[in-house]
C-alpha cells in the first residue's frame, strides 16, 4: 500500500495562485496591523483556497516487480579454442546457480556470436540488447558477459549501452597463452588478368617474441614460395593473375609451440581477375549476309575489342584500276599475323578461302599461335570444301576435321548427348524438343577424320560444331554459315546470342566453361560442391573445412554434365574440395574474419565499459579450478564490484493493481470544516 494526496481544482490554476497570493497579503496587513483574530481570519480563507484546491486522499494498491539481470553466453568459434568450451559450461551453471538464490530476481540467459558466414566478428552486446528490449530500464539490475573477451560491438559509452546498471565481464581462458597469425597489412580486391598484383603481410605472434617462421605462399592451391620471417616482420609478394574470377591466395605461416590454434597461421586474400579488353581478330573471307551477326555480337560485348576486316579486293580481282585511286584498306597482313598476332586472344576465320592475301608462311605462324596457347574460330562456307580452302594450309594440323563436300538442303541444328553435357551448348533454350524449336540450316559442310568433340550435329547425324584442343590453345569449327538465320528470326529464330558469346568465351578459357571443372558456390548457410564432367561417373570429393576437418561426399547427378553435393558450412574462413585431380577453394564469410584474427583471451577490452557501470571484468578459472566470486544483492551504490563479490542493482520497480481516492471537502467532511471555520470566524468578531 502506498498513500497520497491529490489535487483536482474546482477552478484554474492562475486563480488559486492569485487567491493564494492575496491570503498572504491579507496575512502580512493583519499581522503588522496585530489585528485581533489574524490567524482564525487566515485559516478561514486557507480552507476556502483548500476547497477550491479540491483535495483527496489517495491509496495504490502496487504489486512489486522482479529485477531483470542478463547473462549472454559466447559461443563465438574462438570459444572452442583450448579449455573454453568446458569453462564456459563450469561459469554458467555455477553463475545461474547465484543469481537463482537472490529473491525477486529474473534471470534471462542468451547464447550469441554463433558464426553465420553473415556476420564479421563476435557480437555479445546485439544480443544483450535483443534480450532486454521488452524490459523497462527500472527493472534492469544487470548484465553478465560469459566470454573470452573478443568482442567486436562494444558500445562507446555507457549511455549507448541503453540502460543504467552494472555490467561484468567473466573472462574464459588462460592469462598465459600464446598465438601466431597472419594479418594482411594491403592487398588488392581486383586485378587485371596478366598483371601482377601486390601484397603485404605481417607476422604477428601474441605471448611470444624473436620467434621464427617459415611462410608458405600459394596461389589457387599451388606453392609460389617459401620464406622466413621473424615476429613482427612485414614483407610483401607479388602475385601474377593468370585467370579472370577468383584468384585466391594464402599465406601460411609454421605453428608456434604451444600456441592456441593454427586457424589464424593461415590467412586468405581472394583477387579478382578482371580483363582489361579481350582483343579479338576477326577476317571476313567476302561479304555475305551472315558477317553481320559476328560482328553485332563482338561490339556488343564491352569486354571486346574488336578488329575486323574485309576481304573486298583480293589479289586476283585486278581492274586496272590504280592503286592511289583505291578508297580501300590494305589488309595489313605482316603487322597482324606476324608482329602482333600475341596480341589477340582469339582469330575468327569468317568464310574465309585462300585468295593470296595470307602467304603460307603465315598459317604455319597461325597453327603455331595456337599451339602456344591462342584461339582460332572457323565459321565455314562453301570456302571450307573448295580447293583454296584453308584446310590445304599448314593451318591443317591444328583443324579438327577434314572437309569433304558441300550438303544444300534444309535441317535441323541438334545438340547431341556429348553437347548436352558441355558448358557450351548444355540448357540451350529450345535444344530438348524434338525437332528443336528453332529455325533450320540449309547448308553445311561434310567433313571426315574429326579429332575434336562434335557437340551439335546436322543434317543426317553429322558433325555441325567441332571443339578441339591443340597444345595450349584451343579451336572451334562451325560447318555452317547460316547461323544468320537465327539472328533475323527466320521460321523463328534460334539462341544464336547464347551459343556463340558461350562458344567465344569458352575459346578464350573463361573458367565457368571449363568441360571437367570442380568448383564451390555458398548459398546462404549451405556450401554447394559441383562437379562438371563428360564422363558418366565421377569420383567421391574430400572437403577440408577452415580447422582442417575432413568429410567425403559422393556427389549425384543433379543434370548432364553436372554433379553436385551439399554440406553446411558451419565454419568462417578457407574451404577447399577435391577428387584427387580436380581442387576448388572458396572463402566462407568474410576473407580474414575478426573472429580469428586475434584468439587469446583478455579483460581489456571489457574492463573500460565494464568499470564505468561500476561492474568489473575479470578472469574466472584460476589453473584448471574455477574461481567463481560471490553474487550480491545491492540497493543503494555507485560501485557494484570486490575482491571477491560482484553486485546487481536490485529495483523497487512495482505495478499499480488498484487506486482508492476520499475528496477532503466533499460531503459531510467538506461542509462540517467550512462551517467550522466560519462559526469560528463569527464567535471572534463577536467577542
Amino acid at each position: 500500500m502506498q498513500y497520497g494526496i491529490a489535487f483536482a481544482p474546482l477552478v484554474p490554476a492562475l486563480v488559486l495562485w492569485i487567491a493564494l497570493a492575496a491570503i498572504i497579503i491579507i496575512a502580512a496587513v493583519l499581522a503588522f496591523t496585530r489585528a485581533r483574530g489574524a490567524a482564525i481570519r487566515v485559516a478561514a480563507l486557507s480552507l476556502i483556497l483548500l476547497a477550491l484546491a479540491n483535495p483527496s486522499f489517495t491509496r495504490e494498491d502496487r504489486e512489486p516487480l522482479s529485477s531483470v539481470a542478463a547473462v549472454v553466453v559466447d559461443k563465438s568459434p574462438s570459444q572452442n579454442f583450448g579449455n573454453r568450451a568446458k569453462e564456459t559450461e563450469q561459469v554458467r551453471e555455477a553463475l545461474i546457480d547465484r543469481l537463482k538464490q537472490i529473491k525477486g530476481l529474473e534471470v534471462r540467459v542468451v547464447e550469441a556470436g554463433q558464426a553465420d558466414g553473415e556476420t564479421d566478428g563476435t557480437r555479445l552486446f546485439s544480443a544483450l540488447a535483443s534480450t532486454l528490449s521488452d524490459v523497462p530500464t527500472d527493472r534492469v539490475a544487470g548484465a553478465f558477459l560469459i566470454t573470452d573477451g573478443r568482442v567486436h560491438d562494444i558500445p562507446a559509452n555507457v549511455t549507448a549501452l541503453g540502460f543504467n546498471a552494472p555490467l561484468h565481464a567473466l573472462v574464459t581462458g588462460q592469462k598465459d597463452e600464446r598465438d601466431r597469425r597472419i594479418a594482411i597489412v594491403a592487398a588488392p580486391r581486383f586485378g587485371i588478368v596478366g598483371q601482377p598484383q601486390r601484397i603485404t603481410y605481417r607476422l604477428d605472434d601474441q605471448g611470444v617474441t624473436g620467434q621464427r617462421a617459415q611462410v608458405t605462399i600459394r596461389h589457387d592451391g599451388q606453392t609460389l614460395t617459401q620464406r622466413t620471417m621473424m615476429s613482427g616482420q612485414t614483407s610483401s609478394i607479388e602475385v601474377d593473375i593468370p585467370h579472370a574470377g577468383p584468384n585466391i591466395v594464402e599465406i601460411e605461416a609454421s605453428p608456434l609451440e604451444g600456441e592456441l590454434t593454427p586457424v589464424n597461421n593461415r590467412a586468405v586474400v581472394s583477387i579478382d581477375g578482371v580483363r582489361d579488353k579481350l582483343r579479338v581478330l576477326l577476317v571476313s573471307g567476302e561479304p555475305h549476309s551472315g558477317e553481320r551477326t559476328w560482328r553485332n555480337l563482338l561490339k556488343s560485348d564491352a569486354s571486346v575489342d574488336l578488329v575486323h576486316f574485309t576481304i573486298l579486293r583480293p589479289p586476283e580481282k585486278q581492274d586496272g584500276t590504280p592503286i592511289n585511286e583505291l578508297s580501300l584498306i590494305a589488309f595489313p597482313t605482316r603487322e597482324l599475323f606476324l608482329q602482333k598476332i600475341h596480341e589477340f586472344q582469339l582469330i575468327i576465320f569468317d568464310r574465309y578461302a585462300r585468295q593470296g592475301v595470307l602467304p603460307i608462311g603465315y598459317f604455319e605462324n597461325i597453327a603455331r599461335y595456337v599451339r602456344n596457347g591462342g584461339a582460332v574460330l572457323v565459321a565455314a562456307g562453301p570456302d571450307y570444301a573448295s580447293s583454296s580452302s584453308i584446310w590445304r594450309t599448314p593451318l591443317d594440323s591444328v583443324l579438327p576435321a577434314e572437309p569433304v563436300s558441300v550438303t544444300e538442303r534444309g535441317f535441323y541444328a541438334r545438340v547431341n548427348d556429348a553437347g548436352k553435357r558441355h558448358p557450351v551448348t548444355r540448357g540451350l533454350e529450345g535444344a530438348d524438343s524434338d525437332p528443336p524449336h528453332w529455325s533450320r540450316f540449309f547448308r553445311q559442310i561434310d567433313t571426315r577424320n574429326v579429332t575434336g568433340s562434335s557437340i551439335m550435329e546436322g543434317a543426317d547425324g553429322k558433325p555441325l560444331l567441332v571443339l578441339s584442343r591443340q597444345g595450349e590453345g584451343r579451336v572451334a569449327l562451325l560447318l555452317s554459315d547460316h547461323i544468320w538465320l537465327w539472328a533475323r528470326a527466320y521460321e523463328g529464330g534460334g539462341p544464336h546470342l547464347d551459343l556463340l558469346r558461350r562458344l567465344s568465351h569458352w575459346l578464350m578459357k573463361q573458367p565457368d566453361l571449363e568441360e571437367e571443372a570442380l568448383r564451390m558456390s555458398v548459398q546462404g548457410h549451405d556450401l554447394i560442391i559441383t562437379r562438371q564432367t563428360m564422363t558418366d561417373e565421377v569420383p567421391p570429393v574430400t572437403v577440408t573445412s577452415p580447422s582442417g576437418a575432413k568429410r567425403e561426399l559422393n556427389l549425384t547427378a543433379s543434370e548432364p554434365g553436372l554433379w553436385r553435393a551439399t554440406v553446411n558450412a558451419d565454419e568462417l574462413g578457407l574451404w577447399q574440395a577435391t577428387d584427387g585431380k580436380l581442387t576448388a577453394l572458396i572463402n566462407v564469410g568474410p576473407v580474414n574474419p575478426k573472429e580469428f584474427s586475434e584468439v587469446t583471451s583478455t579483460t581489456e577490452m571489457l574492463a573500460p565499459l565494464a568499470q564505468a557501470t561500476g561492474g568489473d571484468a575479470r578472469r574466472v578459472m584460476d589453473g584448471t579450478s574455477l574461481d567463481m566470486p560471490r553474487i550480491l544483492p545491492v540497493r543503494a551504490s555507485s560501485v557494484f564490484r570486490g575482491d571477491s563479490w560482484l553486485g546487481l542493482k536490485m529495483r523497487e520497480a512495482s505495478v499499480v493493481k488498484g487506486i482508492g481516492v476520499l475528496p477532503i471537502f466533499a460531503g459531510v467532511i467538506g461542509l462540517l470544516l467550512l462551517l467550522g471555520a466560519f462559526a469560528a470566524t463569527w464567535l471572534r468578531e463577536g467577542r
